[in-house]
């Protein structure tokens, strides 16, 4: 039973680098194949349902059981989400299950598996997540009243980075990592983003030391959570453990 608060959760981590992923030198079965589950997480400031279209093409086209999960992106901090997003898996009674998360859903992930002691056999791709930081985010903090929607962007992302806190979730499952190059957005106006970047995340800042595969693709940020070319690739991932290149 999951516990909430001062209480941490679960058992330890049992998913190992060794064990994650098919040896195709003996034909062992990749020990995820049984995996059919993700959990959607949207990111700051987007509402529950934003994972929708996600949800019915992994369904629709993939085969997989996709739940949706929501939280307080504005309001609670980092870790105030990863426990929530703990108690929902354990609510589901689920040992085993991917995580796909846009934008900041993405660090939630990451965030629950770096700091809490969940037993969780599965594999996580970010889209668009800020990962190393990020300008459009340090710009929201210095506005009027940042303290009352920046919380989980403080913790999580600003004062340090998925980078600085999440590398050895690396070394116990597969991560992998979409980031988009279609600069439309206000966060590249507002925050000064030259180089390359999604309009409001730099492919840069979606960086992972140790992550198993990234991937850039000609897509905005908000595009990410609506473009069948890039669930596809996720859906790979997820399933295969690498994104499909030609």
């Amino acid at each position: 039973m999951v516990k909430s608060g001062s209480q941490r959760i679960g058992a330890a981590l049992t998913t190992t680098q060794a064990t994650k992923q098919t040896d195709s030198a003996t034909g062992v079965p990749d020990a995820l194949a049984d995996v059919d589950t993700v959990v959607c997480l949207h990111g700051y400031a987007w509402p529950g349902p934003a994972t929708y279209l996600i949800k019915r093409r992994l369904e629709a086209e993939h085969g997989l059981r996709a739940l949706m999960f929501s939280y307080p992106s504005l309001r609670r901090s980092i870790d105030e989400n990863a426990e929530s997003l703990a108690e929902f898996l354990d609510s589901h009674g689920l040992e085993s299950a991917h995580l796909l998360g846009h934008s900041l859903g993405g660090v939630v992930a990451l965030r629950m598996l770096a700091t809490l002691p969940v037993s969780l056999k599965g594999r996580v791709v970010c889209l668009g997540s800020p990962l190393t930081g990020s300008r459009a985010a340090e710009f929201v903090n210095t506005l009027d009243f940042a303290d009352l929607f920046s919380s989980s962007l403080k913790a999580g992302v600003i004062d340090a980075s998925a980078n600085e806190w999440g590398r050895e979730v690396c070394d116990t499952h597969d991560i992998g990592v979409i980031a988009g190059t279609v600069g439309r957005g206000l966060g590249r106006i507002v925050a000064g983003i030259k180089e390359e970047n999604d309009g409001t995340i730099a492919v840069s800042e979606t960086r992972l030391e140790g992550a198993t595969d990234h991937l850039v693709m000609d897509v905005s940020h908000n595009r990410l959570l609506t473009s069948p070319a890039v669930i596809d690739q996720a859906a790979s991932f997820l399933e295969q453990g690498r994104f499909q290149r030609d």
